[in-house]
């Protein structure tokens, strides 16, 4: 594979409790797949792109739920083995308003990632390299993985994508901030939050504040106010689309998902910036982490009928 999406992390097996309500009153949970670097490659695959993802899975019925989902979804998966356990994640509606989730990630394999694990030649081949700020929050060596797999991507010259994705059950502000400040520094292509942004810089308006940082496409997502951009050193703003929530997770993944999608296939910033609005605004439309990510005539319907003969 070359031209693709590359990119790295931890995935989990996630239980969704169904219903709404507090955990200890959860009869039945669906079983799912999770994590933000492995949804992006399903999302690009889905759009039509070629993704790699690349981790670590424990000897479990889990570790092979991953592999298969992914592999199903037309990902090519590089999975490395190691002895122990698959994370894992159990998310939960408390609320008709609030959703939250549980680790169990401690010493799991996806957190035992280092930078040997890094093909040079992958990334080298690869279109654009896809990281996030979740990674380096799972342990030292996951961190310099992270990092190891972005210098080998600009000595290459393959543009680098970040995703902030700051994760405050994972690790602090006060740690995250300058982590997350140099490897922002290092990309081509950055996603955050305004919150996000926040963490570790100082501007009235992130997207200039992340621009100064060095990367050359800036985009905030702003959920149901949509997303500003500054790209090429043009300034965009796109609305977010109106849909009928059932489930705001994943939105993020498939925004990005939908940028890069259309980036690798050589499509101009506007239309990017389209495609991942749509894209995230599918993906709230239905259940689960990655399940709602849509395919091109997903995102073709939303714009049409809502009755498809």
């Amino acid at each position: 594979m070359t031209g693709g999406l590359f990119t790295l992390g931890e995935s989990m097996g996630i239980f969704v409790a169904d219903g709404i309500g507090p955990l200890e009153h959860a009869h039945t949970f669906t079983l799912g797949v999770a994590g933000a670097e492995s949804n992006v490659a399903l999302g690009v695959a889905r759009l039509g792109g070629d993704a790699t993802w690349l981790g670590r899975l424990g000897p479990d019925a889990t570790g092979a739920l991953i592999a298969a989902r992914l592999r199903a979804s037309g990902v090519r998966v590089l999975a490395l083995p190691d002895e122990a356990h698959t994370g894992l994640m159990i998310r939960y509606r408390r609320s008709g308003e609030f959703i939250r989730a549980d680790y169990h990630r401690a010493g799991s394999a996806g957190s035992r990632l280092t930078p040997a694990d890094i093909p040079r030649d992958e990334v080298a081949a690869a279109g654009i390299l896809h990281v996030t700020g979740i990674t380096p929050a799972l342990g030292d060596t996951a961190r310099a993985a992270v990092f190891h797999a972005v210098e080998e991507a600009r000595a290459a010259g393959v543009p680098v994508s970040v995703d902030v994705n700051y994760r405050g059950k994972l690790w602090s502000r006060f740690d995250a901030a300058p982590v997350l400040r140099d490897l922002v520094s290092r990309a081509d292509v950055v996603f955050a939050g305004p919150d996000e942004a926040a963490l570790f810089v100082d501007a009235d308006d992130p997207v200039d504040g992340l621009s100064e940082l060095g990367p050359a496409e800036v985009i905030v997502k702003d959920g149901a106010r949509g997303c500003r951009a500054l790209i090429g050193g043009e300034r965009f703003e796109a609305a977010a689309r109106r849909v009928t929530v059932v489930d705001p997770v994943g939105a993020g993944d498939a925004f990005v998902a939908g940028y890069l999608a259309d980036r690798l296939a050589g499509a101009d910033a506007a239309q990017r910036l389209r495609t991942a609005i749509a894209a995230g605004a599918f993906a709230v439309t239905v259940p689960g982490d990655c399940e709602g990510l849509p395919d091109r005539a997903d995102l073709a319907a939303l714009s049409g009928s809502d009755i498809v003969r």
